[in-house]
């Protein structure tokens, strides 16, 4: 048995639908942390998610992240924030969320990697390692990257990017402590609950 678990994150746009299929994903078995995860949209949406969703991932002893801005993960009592290159540093990160979560993505850098493990982040994720339709991948990840990280360092690492049940056994053998999903459960042909169990079954 493998010490992986799974990082759910959000699809890219939210419907308070979603939130059916999010109870749904939670009650399918163990999940680490949930990312919402939304590009393109104001403030006030992201605060609408977060009051819809964050009660709920948070009962179920999940982990809240929000993804690009700090400032709004301490606004609405989020567990955490998720920063890209591109976005936040981890010092404002870290300065925003003192006694949170913080992930930083280093897409296939060891030196990004390094860097972040090094100031403290409580996270690195490498990826893509797959294709994916979720986003525009500014990288793509080798999983002998993995291997390395798990092999050589003690911060957490998270595999991202077109992870499915069936491209997933490679990464948890090479070491990953989380696999970030999200097509692979919303869009889960028999739906996020079925999926959820299924990595679990996996891990």
């Amino acid at each position: 048995m493998s010490n992986c678990r799974l990082y759910l994150i959000s699809p890219p746009t939210f419907t308070p639908q979603f939130g059916d299929a999010l109870a749904q994903a939670l009650s399918g078995g163990d999940v680490a942390s949930f990312q919402l995860r939304l590009k393109d949209v104001s403030d006030d949406e992201i605060a609408r998610a977060c009051d819809v969703l964050r009660p709920m991932v948070q009962a179920a002893g999940v982990a809240f992240i929000l993804n690009d801005r700090p400032d709004l993960a301490a606004k609405h009592s989020c567990d955490g924030v998720h920063v890209g290159q591109e976005d936040a540093s981890f010092a404002q990160a870290r300065a925003a969320l003192p006694k949170g979560i913080v992930g930083v993505t280093c897409h296939d850098s060891r030196h990004l990697a390094m860097e972040a493990g090094e100031a403290g982040a409580d996270y690195v994720a490498f990826g893509a390692f797959f294709p994916t339709a979720t986003k525009t991948p500014k990288s793509h990840a080798d999983i002998e990257l993995l291997k390395w990280w798990a092999d050589t360092m003690t911060v957490p690492v998270v595999a991202i990017g077109g992870i499915t049940l069936e491209n997933a056994p490679a990464l948890v053998t090479a070491g990953a402590d989380f696999l970030a999903v999200s097509a692979g459960v919303w869009d889960h042909k028999d739906g996020p609950k079925a999926a959820v169990t299924a990595f679990n079954t996996l891990f």
